[in-house]
C-alpha cells in the first residue's frame, strides 16, 4: 500500500456556497474529515447532536462556536475541542473574508 499524502490547506475554492466536508479517514471507530467554512454558520435554531465524540482542531481562519447552555467558545488557529457525544453545539460565526479550515476527528 502506498502512502497518502494530504495539504490540509490546499485547493480552498473562493466559491462555496456550502461548507465543503471532506472525509479523510473512515473507519468502523474512527473518522477524519477536513471542514472548510468561508462565512457559514449553523442555520438559526439548528444544534449537532451527535452519537461520537468529536475533537475539532482549527487550522486557519477563526470561529466562535456556541454550546447548549453554555458561554459561547471563540476559536483561532491551533485551537482545539473535544465536544463528547450527545453535547448540542452549533457554529455561530467562520470567517467570511478567509478560509476556516478544520480538521475533525469523530470517535467512539
Amino acid at each position: 500500500m502506498t502512502p497518502t499524502l494530504t495539504h490540509l490547506l490546499a485547493n480552498l475554492h473562493d466559491d462555496l456556497p456550502e461548507e465543503l466536508f471532506e472525509s479523510l479517514v473512515d473507519s468502523p471507530h474512527v473518522r477524519i474529515e477536513r471542514i472548510v467554512s468561508k462565512g457559514h454558520r449553523s442555520p438559526d435554531g439548528f444544534w449537532y447532536d451527535q452519537p461520537q465524540n468529536e475533537w475539532v482542531l482549527l487550522l486557519k481562519g477563526d470561529a466562535v462556536l456556541e454550546f447548549e447552555g453554555e458561554p459561547s467558545v471563540e476559536m483561532q488557529p491551533g485551537t482545539a475541542v473535544l465536544i463528547p457525544a450527545h453535547c448540542r453545539h452549533r457554529v455561530i460565526q467562520t470567517s467570511a473574508d478567509e478560509h476556516t479550515v478544520w480538521l475533525a476527528v469523530h470517535f467512539d
